[in-house]
């Protein structure tokens, strides 16, 4: 093999043009892509470009969480940019070690003698992994309430690092369970409904960016008319109403600010009217920087929307432990951090599945299941090495299974060089600079689309589902119904801002300390609403029974002759989820007898019509 095959390869079999090519609007083309299979050896510079390109799709996702929990959870106002750069450093460099480790698959010693089977950390796949947005609601709710309580901002992180590690034994053991089991115990209509209550949780949070910041939007209504007529000189202390963007100092919602996150959305667009396959893979990072330029170019009143203090300030290069946080537990967050375990556990069998669907391998047989089991025992094990490395959980990521399916590289090389860029992105720290100096309302445009990706997948999900079922529609509407209604206003279960034990659920202001960490448990459980979502579609699916069949006139003969097309109907009409249909009993590894039994009973749905016709 000479240099040029290693490094290079074969022009005719990598098509590097084909990667930069711009799309032209409303017009098909006939241009095919070469595909690269999971263990092809692709030369070093299509590892390098597809790396990046993989890099790119997942940074925007990446250096959300941790900024948000930092800036507006951690720190508050005052903020804090040189946590809130170490935050997003340490989240990048701790993602691509967590992807390298994924990605190679490695055998787990001893576990032939202990479990009967090979056992793996990581799955084998090109799939990478980064701070989970799952997570993101429950830190930000139990470290507000630690504040309440007492805590610095430094140690309320420090505990749920300790206590995100200890739940996540849970997930580790899910991963020693048999996948069919794990499929059962959250079927796709749980499943989509978690998703979805996510992501309506999100993009919550992503308005409140968009609109100058989330910390502002919560205090707006101290600018409300009736308090400021009622008495002029009336002044509140920080946090403030107005929002801080740079060197300006605008309401919320100041229309300047709308316009910057708005400019977001028109350049995603625009990619993909016009943008290359390189450009579409990348379109958050590209747009998230393009508003970062048009905010750096622009002014309000002669003030600056971008303040570059915080570039000049970041050191030329860091490294995890930098900074570092007192590790500790809290009771109050454990039981959404399981259910947030449980919720990720089931979006990596998804993930998974939906990685080796792009790559192009089969989604069943011993490869498949020793895929997930990896992916579970890596997502489990990442999580507590993330938490000892200083940063939040870490999980598969699923829209890098987009870039497989356009870029149609599923070659394991691309994975590892994925993870060796998100670690050089994160040493040279001024990266982080100059992505702590980006405008709140700038972050906003592109989180608000970042986030809606979340609920469009939990959508998406529902799609195995069975919607024309009463008991299922039943389910999904009562979960929503709780989980949307709290993510709007949580305000029911959950204390304001700055006022600790006043919600009128339950005030506890003069409970003992064992009391007040059971209130906050039960308030952060009631008032994420994916917890409570979730809570109360596992119940209703364990308890509700499955829907009757209906029975139609002509069945009956009421109306002539037995329609056989109507009899079909008649007996397949029991919803897929309830798992009377012989193709899901099959899909779920029933075996042979069962699925007679299924059999047998439609034989006799049928002769009992038939016998009613007589």
């Amino acid at each position: 093999m000479t240099l040029k095959d290693l490094f290079i390869g074969d022009s005719k079999r990598y098509k590097y043009g084909e990667m930069c090519r711009m799309s032209v609007p409303w017009r098909k083309t006939n241009a095919k892509l070469n595909f690269y299979s999971k263990d092809e050896d692709i030369p070093y510079l299509m590892a390098i470009l597809m790396g990046l390109q993989h890099c790119f799709a997942m940074v925007g996702g990446l250096i959300t969480p941790p900024l948000v929990i930092f800036k507006f959870t951690v720190c508050g106002f005052p903020f804090c940019p040189s946590l809130e750069q170490y935050a997003v450093s340490a989240s990048l460099i701790v993602s691509g070690i967590c992807s390298i480790i994924n990605v190679a698959k490695l055998p787990i010693p001893f576990t032939n003698k202990i479990f009967g089977r090979q056992l793996y950390l990581g799955s084998g796949l090109l799939s990478v992994m980064g701070t989970s947005f799952t997570f993101l609601p429950v830190f930000e709710q139990a470290i507000n309430q630690m504040k309440q309580s007492g805590y610095g901002g430094e140690e309320a992180y420090g505990a749920m690092l300790g206590t995100s590690m200890v739940c996540s034994l849970l997930e580790l053991a899910l991963s020693l369970m048999p996948i069919q089991r794990l499929k059962k115990l959250f079927p796709p209509l749980v499943t989509a409904i978690t998703v979805m209550l996510i992501g309506v949780s999100l993009i919550g949070t992503g308005m409140k960016y968009w609109g100058g910041g989330v910390v502002c939007a919560e205090m707006g209504w101290q600018t409300h008319k009736s308090i400021t007529e009622y008495d002029p000189a009336l002044s509140f202390g920080p946090p403030f109403p107005t929002c801080t963007n740079g060197e300006t100092s605008l309401t919320y919602g100041a229309a300047p600010y709308i316009g910057l996150g708005f400019s977001v959305l028109c350049f995603l667009v625009a990619i993909e009217l016009f943008g290359s396959v390189f450009m579409k893979n990348c379109n958050v990072v590209l747009a998230l920087l393009f508003g970062y330029m048009v905010a750096g170019v622009s002014n309000y009143e002669g003030l600056n929307y971008v303040n570059f203090d915080n570039l000049e300030l970041a050191e030329p290069v860091t490294f995890l432990w930098v900074e570092t946080f007192p590790i500790s537990f809290y009771g109050p967050a454990v039981v959404p951090l399981l259910i947030a375990y449980f919720v990720t556990t089931v979006e990596t069998i998804g993930d998974l599945t939906a990685t080796c669907e792009a790559s192009e391998l089969p989604i069943e047989g011993e490869e498949y299941e020793s895929s997930l089991q990896g992916g579970l025992t890596a997502d489990a094990i990442n999580s507590i090495l993330s938490s000892l490395m200083t940063s939040p959980p870490n999980t598969t990521f699923s829209q890098n299974n987009g870039v497989i399916g356009i870029t149609k590289c599923a070659s394991r090389r691309a994975g590892f060089a994925c993870g060796v860029w998100l670690i050089l992105l994160g040493v040279f720290s001024k990266v982080a600079g100059i992505i702590s100096s980006i405008p709140d309302c700038v972050i906003g445009g592109m989180t608000i689309f970042l986030f809606a990706n979340v609920l469009a997948s939990g959508v998406n999900l529902s799609r195995n589902v069975d919607l024309n079922s009463r008991r299922n529609k039943f389910i999904l509407a009562m979960s929503l119904a709780v989980g949307v209604g709290v993510t709007v206003w949580p305000y029911a279960f959950l204390d304001m801002r700055n006022s600790p034990y006043t919600a009128a659920f339950w005030t506890c202001s003069d409970c003992s300390e064992t009391m007040k960490g059971v209130r906050n448990g039960v308030s952060i459980f009631l008032s994420t609403g994916y917890c409570v979502g979730t809570a109360i579609a596992v119940l209703l699916n364990m308890i509700l029974p499955v829907d009757a069949d209906i029975a139609y006139a002509k069945d009956l003969g009421l109306g002539g002759e037995i329609d056989e097309d109507e009899t079909e109907k008649y007996r397949t009409s029991s919803s897929v989820d309830d798992g009377n249909d012989t193709s899901v009993l099959q899909a779920e590894g029933a075996d042979e007898q069962a699925i007679g039994q299924v059999l047998d009973k439609d034989v006799d749905v049928k002769n009992d019509v038939e016998e009613e016709v007589a």
